[in-house]
């Protein structure tokens, strides 16, 4: 038998602290034998397929250990163990539909071995971004549960209040693009650490594979993440696109012998701060910042940081900058002594004049919960801390936090919301130190280069912030011009896609986007409605924020409520809609649109000339030709009534003095609606997880202190970091 080697396939790690190549180390042979029949373990009896497989799962070799899984599971497709392996390891590799399905399998089958499998199951579906089935299943693990798994309960009711969030999020996304940075940035592998170099170029850690690598130790500089510098593309109409990288080579801190990641300068720009992450046993990564001083003409160098900054674990991820007169050093952290739990935000006031940094101090359980807070990031013009975070609630995993205040004290921490945040793992978000104040987030969403499954590896994206644009109104009897309250406002664009906003007392908000034209009405039994347009097609990506202001009027329905639509008109003895008549019918399409729970009979008229009971046929006719029009518009025939009046209930006289009234007759000959139900069931659903004004309706969802000081990351239930991975 051949000796395992280490293969890599996945991830450099980024989504925790210190690098580890967890499911990106491939121990085995599959890369070298492709071909399944000349894969000599595959030809192995059962048990020591299985001895192999373990083995492969044990040093973090999982896609490898997933391939034997699946050749085991052929052989007893019934046995838990397997089905329970195959969605832990596609769980390491953040595979996250079929990690679902696999623990959802386990569970159906085997819940009394395996009852942690169904919560397992719904982080995966939140994860893959199926909330509704997340939340099902969260709730599920909680009903099959009813006396144990107290914290991990506890820890599921956030969980659903993320999938929450994340459906209104994406129903209300906040003004800003996300694009991959392109394939000049971002490889198969992971790149990570994006630190914009003014707004000309971008420095990145990567390890720049796009090909399955073999692990090598005397061939580490083929796999070794390091510094690389791509600028951007100045001739080309694609904004933000950036040319062929080249090796970061302001100072000499790339190394064929460790990884190198996190680059970062202090405000002055006299200091370059970065870590150096060493391989341990099992591919795992221990992190230690490093910072190297310019001196004259160069970079001297690079010295580790004492003075308690590398101690009691992996510290990485530094980031410098001021906070008020002080110059503050952010980092991230899993020591254990004064920690909140997994990795914490800490930070050390420095005195730029001696080179000394105070002990390192935690940031505060407002910025820090019981799991993993990484990738600081100060913004100095906004006095604000981004930090990604899984212990608060998400959309997913990891998601991009802020927060007021700083270095120890922070209020108002809000998730960034969608699109920045997605049911993916988000981190490193930083934001361009000059003009407009576009961003970078790296993230493993779909749409990133990877090598296996769509969400195994993290690219490098930007973020261009778009105006906002706000649309705000109020909603108005038209009779009484007092607000109307506990009324649901609809707004549509031209896709056909809706928001709904529940207003307790009549007025509403919507975020808007550029490009867009959009329709709003409003909907309360008893009330028809009228609409109101907003177009934003002309407006560009640099012009300022803007807010817009309309009224809906809507009027009450009385007993026998009826309008006329003016402009119906039809030829002597004809049943056919004039042309003028169109534009008038399209308002009333507008109408049963706008207010889908009435149904309307539909009166025709005629002139007194000729015999009354023909008259009375010929506007049935015509009621029919209305009916039939709205019908081809659409209008669902269920809703319309066709009735014809002839020449009785004449709007004005057929003749005045004796003699004919040609004017009068063609007033006669006209059309009218009556509204003769309100059915609740074809109202407008509203399904908002907070009601209310636009402000509180559009704040993002704030974790209450005290859930983070009920759950605890060193739990029973051992879900401190379930299914995490870690980052240089």
């Amino acid at each position: 038998m051949h000796m395992r080697k280490n293969w890599l396939l996945l991830v450099l790690a980024t989504i925790i602290v210190t690098a580890n190549f967890d499911a990106a180390a491939q121990q085995g042979n599959k890369a070298k034998y492709r071909n399944k029949a000349d894969d000599p373990v595959a030809k192995l009896p059962y048990y020591k397929k299985l001895r192999w497989a373990d083995g492969l799962f044990r040093e973090g070799s999982y896609f490898n250990a997933s391939d034997y899984y699946l050749q085991l599971k052929a052989e007893q497709p019934r046995n838990p163990y397997l089905t329970y392996q195959l969605a832990e390891c596609y769980w390491m590799t953040r595979d996250y539909k079929p990690a679902a399905h696999y623990y959802g399998e386990v569970y159906n089958t085997a819940s009394k071995l395996y009852p942690e499998a169904v919560y397992k199951q719904a982080m995966m579906l939140k994860k893959a971004g199926d909330y509704e089935a997340a939340i099902a299943t969260f709730n599920r693990f909680m009903d099959d549960n009813p006396k144990t798994y107290k914290k991990l309960k506890k820890r599921a009711l956030i969980e659903i209040q993320g999938c929450e969030m994340a459906m209104n999020s994406m129903m209300n996304p906040m003004a800003a693009t996300v694009k991959n940075a392109g394939p000049n940035v971002n490889s198969a592998y992971t790149e990570s650490a994006p630190y914009p170099l003014g707004d000309t170029a971008l420095m990145f850690s990567t390890m720049s594979q796009n090909n399955l690598i073999e692990v090598d130790k005397k061939k580490r500089a083929d796999y070794m993440s390091h510094f690389m510098v791509s600028k951007k593309q100045q001739f080309t109409s694609e904004v933000d696109s950036f040319e062929w990288p080249v090796k970061f080579m302001d100072g000499e801190f790339n190394s064929s012998k460790v990884h190198i990641s996190n680059g970062s300068y202090s405000p002055g720009g006299d200091r370059f701060y970065f870590t150096k992450c060493a391989e341990g046993d099992s591919m795992a990564v221990e992190c230690e910042i490093y910072v190297s001083k310019f001196e004259k003409s160069g970079w001297g160098e690079p010295e580790k940081l004492g003075e308690g900054i590398n101690e009691g674990g992996s510290n990485t991820q530094p980031f410098c900058a001021k906070v008020g007169k002080k110059e503050v050093l952010f980092f991230s952290s899993n020591r254990t002594l004064q920690s909140r739990g997994g990795y914490d935000i800490w930070y050390s006031v420095i005195d730029p004049r001696r080179g000394t940094y105070r002990r390192p101090q935690n940031a505060g359980k407002q910025v820090n919960t019981p799991l993993n807070e990484v990738t600081p990031y100060y913004d100095s013009r906004e006095n604000k801390l981004y930090f990604a975070s899984d212990g608060w609630v998400t959309m997913g995993g990891f998601d991009i936090y802020s927060a007021v205040g700083g270095p120890s004290r922070y209020t108002n921490v809000q998730n960034l919301g969608y699109p920045i945040n997605t049911s993916a793992d988000e981190m490193y978000y930083i934001r361009d130190p000059l003009g407009k104040p576009d961003a970078y987030v790296v993230s493993n969403r779909v749409g990133s280069k990877a090598l296996k499954n769509p969400t195994c590896c993290d690219d490098i994206w930007r973020i261009q912030y778009e105006p906002t644009l706000v649309l705000r109104g109020k909603v108005v009897d038209r009779a009484s011009q007092e607000p109307i309250d506990e009324v649901v406002v609809k707004m549509i664009d031209e896709s056909g896609n809706t928001k709904t906003y529940n207003s307790e007392d009549g007025t509403f908000g919507f975020n808007l986007s550029r490009g867009h034209s959009y329709v709003v009405t409003g909907d309360k039994e008893s009330y028809t409605t009228t609409r109101a347009s907003v177009n934003t097609m002309g407006v560009k990506r640099t012009d300022p924020d803007d807010t817009v202001s309309v009224t809906i009027y809507m009027d009450e329905v009385v007993p026998s409520y009826t309008f006329m639509v003016s402009n119906v008109y039809y030829d002597y003895d004809k049943d056919e809609l004039r042309a003028e008549s169109v534009a008038s019918l399209d308002t009333l399409v507008q109408f049963m649109n706008d207010n889908p729970s009435f149904t309307v009979e539909i009166y025709s008229f005629a002139d007194a000339k000729g015999n009354e009971e023909y008259n009375k046929e010929l506007s049935l006719r015509r009621a029919q030709s209305v009916l039939s029009y709205l019908q081809g518009k659409g209008i669902d025939p269920a809703r319309m009534v066709a009735k014809g009046f002839g020449e009785s209930e004449p709007a004005a006289p057929n003749t005045v003095d004796g003699r004919d009234n040609p004017e009068g007759r063609q007033l006669n000959r006209r059309t009218e609606f009556r509204i003769i139900s309100d059915i609740p069931t074809r109202r407008v659903i509203y399904n908002s997880a907070k009601p209310g004004n636009m402000d509180e309706q559009s704040e993002n969802l704030q974790m209450d202190e005290s859930m983070n000081d009920d759950y605890d990351s060193d739990s029973d239930d051992g879900y401190g970091e379930v299914g995490s991975r870690v980052n240089q």
